[in-house]
């Protein structure tokens, strides 16, 4: 029976992820976008991380949590096994050239967490307790009119929830108990425990606990693993050039079959670039709008450029820091002696950094890396799927729901989950396709709103009262303004930016 279901769901998944459903779907949505917004991704990107990293703050605006934290908070739920695991998985059945296509995802897929993050942030509701929610789940329906409006928004959100099982919970937990144990032979079980007890603590907390955290936490995970990657690098300088070169050339042409490596075509580096790339950015999936919803910010573009920047963070930095090393090193030509096939993605990394690194500490640099990885992934997808269960069930669920996701945590790392990988996959790209059909449908309101702001703050430093000075005569923010006041007052707390008069919605385009 597992067999059975394996099958059915690679095959669903490859239909999915084949050549005329998402493959297609992301790559002209964001080609399109990036038109549409004017290149924005490469205009805006120094003054996105200006504010994101290191200004951090909006004073004076309205939200949850900081702007930087909604930023980490997104890194955390991106920044997992698809920075380990999962490039070496795209390279291993894709060859080379599947990095190339996973640049391509996340250079077009800026434009697209832009969109996304602005229209959350733009259709943002306040839930019982008062705190900001937002995602797909409210402005496909809020921001799309009619019945199609509702049914993209309902299956956003039942996919999310499946979701945030596969991809934020059970792989993760699975991939850190079985590295751990390979290195340290710590049993999986204590692995388990230890887990599911600091989900615990730091879940029960919401939104603002683990915004604390990946604060803290994801800039230091971050730096410690690119660090290392650039001693190898350095440590391999001379063969950098000709990784590049194969990089580039195989992405168009494929790679012949040789030894272990399986080989490929262009078709399959391009579908496994693609796959591995939006699960490990997520760019197009619409889960970082969720985090961006609840971000302190003045204006849906600021909140928007910054939430950009994580997916310039994760693929182009981190993604190529492991392509790179596994390239340069070879080993994704390796043979594992021990089954005298290609090494499985896992130790294709570890013996990549093994290569760079004396002793064990390759194996331990990645170790330590996928723990940090995969840990900050639960707790970000732990947020998200949190939001869409609340949407359904209401306010009284989140609790229940963040100790049922703490115990699945013990589950995925004490259980051979293989069949986790493929339903995660189709997971997610059953939530893209709701998501990426609304960016499109609300492209003209983004890109007008994001016109109208930009025109007078290209670098990002106006105050809100110089904002709602300056678009005083602009509907969309004026009714975004109001909304915001309303939101204010549900959740009891004064409206922190000038009044604004009341402006009617102003229709999509």
């Amino acid at each position: 029976m597992t067999d059975t279901l394996q099958d059915i769901l690679d095959t669903i998944g490859g239909i999915i992820w084949g050549p005329f459903v998402l493959i297609p779907l992301l790559f002209l949505t964001g080609l399109y976008l990036t038109v549409r917004l004017g290149g924005i991704q490469f205009l805006r990107l120094g003054a996105a991380l200006n504010l994101g990293l290191l200004r951090r703050k909006d004073p004076g605006a309205q939200g949850d949590i900081s702007q930087f934290q909604a930023l980490t908070t997104a890194l955390a739920a991106t920044v997992g096994t698809g920075n380990i695991v999962g490039v070496a998985t795209a390279i291993g059945i894709g060859g080379p050239g599947a990095l190339f296509w996973m640049w391509i995802t996340g250079l077009l897929g800026m434009a697209s967490k832009y969109t996304e993050a602005f229209l959350g942030v733009r259709f943002r509701q306040a839930d019982a307790k008062g705190e900001r929610n937002g995602g797909p789940q409210y402005y496909l329906e809020k921001g799309i009119r009619g019945p199609l409006g509702k049914i993209l928004g309902w299956s956003f959100t039942v996919f999310a929830v499946f979701a945030c099982f596969g991809i934020g919970n059970l792989t993760q937990s699975n991939s850190i108990a079985a590295n751990v144990e390979h290195s340290f032979n710590v049993p999986v079980w204590v692995t388990g425990l230890i887990l599911t007890a600091f989900a615990l603590v730091v879940l029960v907390g919401g939104i603002k606990s683990i915004g604390r955290v990946t604060a803290g936490f994801v800039p230091i995970m971050i730096v410690f693993y690119v660090v290392a990657a650039l001693y190898i690098l350095g440590a391999n300088i001379g063969e950098v050039p000709a990784a590049l070169a194969t990089i580039f050339h195989d992405a168009f042409t494929g790679t012949a079959a040789a030894g272990g490596f399986a080989g490929s075509v262009f078709i399959i580096a391009v579908q496994y670039g693609f796959a591995r790339g939006i699960f490990s950015n997520e760019s197009g999936m619409g889960s970082a709008a969720i985090a961006a919803a609840a971000a302190q910010t003045s204006h849906p573009v600021r909140q928007g450029l910054v939430s950009m920047t994580q997916t310039f963070i994760d693929t182009i930095i981190v993604v190529t820091m492991t392509g790179l090393v596994i390239v340069t090193t070879g080993t994704y030509s390796q043979v594992d002696p021990a089954t005298n096939e290609q090494l499985s993605p896992a130790l294709m990394t570890g013996q990549a950094f093994s290569h760079g690194l004396p002793g064990q500490w390759g194996h331990w640099v990645v170790t330590i890396g996928l723990v940090m990885f995969a840990f900050s992934t639960i707790l970000g997808w732990a947020y998200y799927g949190e939001r869409n269960i609340v949407r359904i069930f209401g306010r009284k669920i989140a609790i229940p729901f963040r100790v049922l996701f703490s115990l699945i945590v013990f589950v995925g790392a004490t259980t051979q989950l293989d069949i986790a990988w493929s339903f995660s996959d189709m997971m997610n790209g059953l939530m893209a396709i709701p998501n990426l059909i609304g960016l499109l449908i609300l492209s003209g309101l983004v890109a007008r709103e994001t016109r109208a702001y930009l025109k007078f703050d290209p670098k990002l430093k106006a105050t809100p009262e110089e904002i709602s000075a300056a678009l005083a005569d602009e509907p969309g923010y004026q009714s975004w303004r109001v909304r915001e006041a309303e939101l204010d007052r549900e959740g009891g707390r004064a409206p922190q930016t000038p009044a604004t008069r009341t402006v009617p919605l102003p229709p999509d385009e």
